[in-house]
């Protein structure tokens, strides 16, 4: 049976966060489960990450969890029934500024943030609902906090909902306030990834490191990340494509470009890759999606990101289940044409302080020169796992760690399987161990060649520096290998 190695990411919400639900999304294929903290409580979110937990063990399956942080952007306030339904050529009032216990509707919105007023002038746009609705500012009263609008786009806009404006918004915060308690929460949940929104520059990434240990997915949404992306991806972990503020933020023409330098940009540096929004939109309310949404998918896949992901499709839709095997199934199809000798040879990556980055390479380049059948990576934090994965070896890629935090993060990884082991002290011993335990898991049968990375000293993160190529051995049988290849 062929294993899928791109990865899903699914938004859970209200449409998907019952316990069956959710075991059916993982066994059709979600990897990771993301919590959007833009809307709910802390403790509606400890609630969906602990039925996450359930689903995931029922399942049978690690399924890492990912706190999406709102960051600086723009939101409307509450509007009356949730929803409310702007009609083209009407005229409404913006008012900046608090927006606790005001409810908007036709005539007035109300928007959280009062430097707005100063920061848009007579005849720019603003955008609500993913740029699908437009209004013109027709006057301004910047002392008041006030904004006279037309609608030149009608269309619903619901409570929360981000609110978008042409050019930089400098005065917000790089990490507001909201952003800290929300890290807070998700420490206290025990979120596996952090995904900020809105970065501009790599200073808000290392900001936020200072406040968690966890891994953190710098979000491209804004003309000024996609600037400094290279700059922003050396202090991240990973990257998100979010290309619906991008195509707000950009002329829309330009998205698919960017995506693809992103993309390359990413595998270059061995940062994981996740392309997002309206990948499969339409099955919202539809069983089937459109074929455009199908190719946009693939396309993806063949640029070479690591993951897909799905927002209102599992969050809001009425057919979360389906997205996801729908995502998985032309995942699976399209990766039988991806570009492995293009990828192999591209994605060369390099340091020469630290023998990992070599050692991953080698063991792609033996694991195609030497026709093993797989690659067996014992690691603690994930980071050999990363590094091979970076290379797209056409062989698959199985990360065993003692750590439960590692083996759920390694669901981010193209093309990596991961699963617990014990922690070994000794060098040799973690190489027989990580053996036997991949025949255990039947993952690998006796009599097969892998390839097994491992550290000296070992038990130590980072300290990759050889990869020994072995036949496993029959149960009972005395562990020997085959060949050394030192980092």
């Amino acid at each position: 049976m062929t294993t899928r190695r791109t990865k899903i990411v699914a938004t859970i919400g209200p449409a998907s966060r019952d316990p069956e639900t959710l075991v059916q999304l993982i066994h059709a294929g979600m990897d990771v489960a993301r919590l959007n903290f833009s809307h709910g409580t802390h403790e509606e979110h400890q609630e969906t990450a602990d039925l996450v937990r359930e689903a995931a063990n029922r399942a049978g399956r690690p399924v890492a969890i990912l706190q999406d942080l709102p960051g600086p952007k723009l939101r409307i306030g509450a509007v009356r029934d949730g929803t409310v339904v702007l009609p083209a050529r009407s005229e409404l009032t913006v008012v900046c500024g608090p927006v606790e216990g005001r409810i908007g509707d036709e005539s007035v919105l109300y928007m959280d943030w009062e430097g707005l007023a100063r920061a848009i002038e007579v005849g720019e746009s603003m955008y609500l609902a993913d740029g699908r609705v437009r209004l013109r500012a027709t006057a301004v009263r910047a002392d008041a906090g006030e904004i006279d609008a037309v609608v030149e786009v009608g269309g619903a806009v619901a409570s929360r909902q981000g609110l978008n404006i042409p050019g930089p918004a400098d005065e917000l915060p790089a990490v507001p306030e909201e952003d800290l308690a929300h890290l807070r929460a998700g420490i206290d949940i025990g979120v596996d990834m952090v995904a900020l929104s809105f970065v501009r520059r790599p200073e808000d990434v290392a900001f936020v490191r200072e406040h968690t240990r966890a891994p953190l997915i710098a979000k491209i949404e804004k003309p000024q990340a996609v600037a400094r992306a290279e700059d922003i991806l050396r202090v991240a972990d990973c990257v998100m494509v979010a290309r619906g503020d991008l195509g707000i933020e950009l002329p829309i023409e330009e998205v698919p470009m960017v995506q693809k330098r992103l993309l390359a940009l990413a595998g270059s540096m061995a940062r994981p890759s996740i392309t997002a929004t309206q990948m499969l939109d339409s099955m919202i309310s539809s069983p089937r999606p459109t074929r455009a949404e199908v190719a946009d998918v693939a396309n993806a896949i063949l640029d070479g990101t690591d993951a897909i992901m799905l927002s209102q499709e599992t969050a809001v839709g009425a057919y979360p289940v389906l997205a996801v095997e729908m995502m998985a199934s032309v995942a699976l199809h399209t990766e039988r044409y991806a570009p492995y000798r293009e990828w192999n040879e591209s994605r060369v990556v390099r340091d020469s302080r630290d023998p990992s980055y070599t050692v991953a390479h080698a063991a792609c380049k033996a694991a195609h020169d030497l026709e093993l059948d797989a690659l067996v990576i014992p690691t603690l934090s994930g980071r050999s796992a990363r590094l091979v994965s970076a290379h797209r070896p056409s062989v698959p890629i199985f990360a065993l760690s003692p750590g439960r935090e590692t083996v759920r993060r390694c669901g981010l990884m193209w093309g990596v399987q991961a699963a617990s082991m014990a922690r070994y002290e000794i060098t040799e011993e973690l190489i027989a161990g990580a053996a036997a335990r991949v025949v255990e898991l039947g993952w690998c049968r006796p009599g097969m060649r892998v390839g097994i990375t491992a550290g000296l000293p070992s038990g130590r993160p980072g300290s990759t520096s050889l990869m020994q190529v072995q036949e496993l051995p029959q149960p009972g049988d005395t562990w020997a290998p085959t060949r050394v290849i030192a980092g």
